[in-house]
C-alpha cells in the first residue's frame, strides 16, 4: 500500500432505501473526483456489498477512465462472499481480479473480523468517504473510529 496521506477508505451501510441510491452515487463520484485532483491515488474498500461495491465500481470506473488511482481491498476474510447472491458474487470476483492489492484480515471468519477489516482500513488512510445514515451500525462504529484517528470524512449520504 502507498503513503496513508494519499490514501482513502470508504464506508456504508449495505443497503439504501431506492429513493437515495441515485444520489449517493452521484455524491460519491465527486468526492472521489475531489480527492484524486488533492492527489488521493489509493483508495481501499471492504469489499461488502451495498456502499462498499458502490465504491470499488466507481474506483474502477475511473481508472479505466485514465485516473491514475489504485483499488485496494481489505476484506474481513476470505469467505465473505459465501451467503451472496450470484449477481452480488460475479462482481466481488471482478473486484478481486481487478484490484491492485488485496489483504485479508482473517483466514475465516470470525466474531470480530469485519471490525478488525474496518480498523484496519481507517488506519491505513487519512480521509473516509463514508455514506452514513445510521449512526448504530457497523459503519457508525467505524466512522466514531476515524474521527477519533483524525481522518478527513465526507459523508456522500447528507
Amino acid at each position: 500500500m502507498g503513503c496513508k496521506q494519499n490514501t482513502c477508505c470508504f464506508s456504508g451501510h449495505r443497503r439504501f432505501s431506492k429513493g437515495v441510491v441515485s444520489q449517493i452515487e452521484k455524491r460519491l463520484s465527486e468526492a472521489i473526483d475531489q480527492l484524486i485532483l488533492q492527489g488521493v491515488t489509493d483508495f481501499i474498500s471492504g469489499g461488502a456489498v451495498g456502499f462498499d461495491h458502490m465504491a470499488a465500481t466507481l474506483v474502477l470506473s475511473k481508472k479505466h477512465q485514465g485516473a491514475d488511482i489504485r483499488l485496494i481491498l481489505a476484506l474481513p476474510c476470505r469467505d465473505q462472499d459465501k451467503d451472496w447472491t450470484e449477481m452480488q458474487k460475479y462482481m466481488y470476483h471482478i473486484f478481486l481480479a481487478e484490484a491492485d492489492e488485496v489483504h485479508y484480515v482473517s483466514k475465516k471468519f470470525t466474531p470480530d473480523c469485519m471490525k478488525k477489516r474496518n480498523y484496519y482500513m481507517v488506519d491505513n488512510s487519512a480521509y473516509c468517504i463514508c455514506a452514513l445514515l445510521r449512526d448504530i451500525s457497523g459503519t457508525g462504529q467505524t466512522v466514531r473510529y476515524a474521527q477519533k484517528q483524525g481522518l478527513q470524512i465526507t459523508n456522500v449520504a447528507k
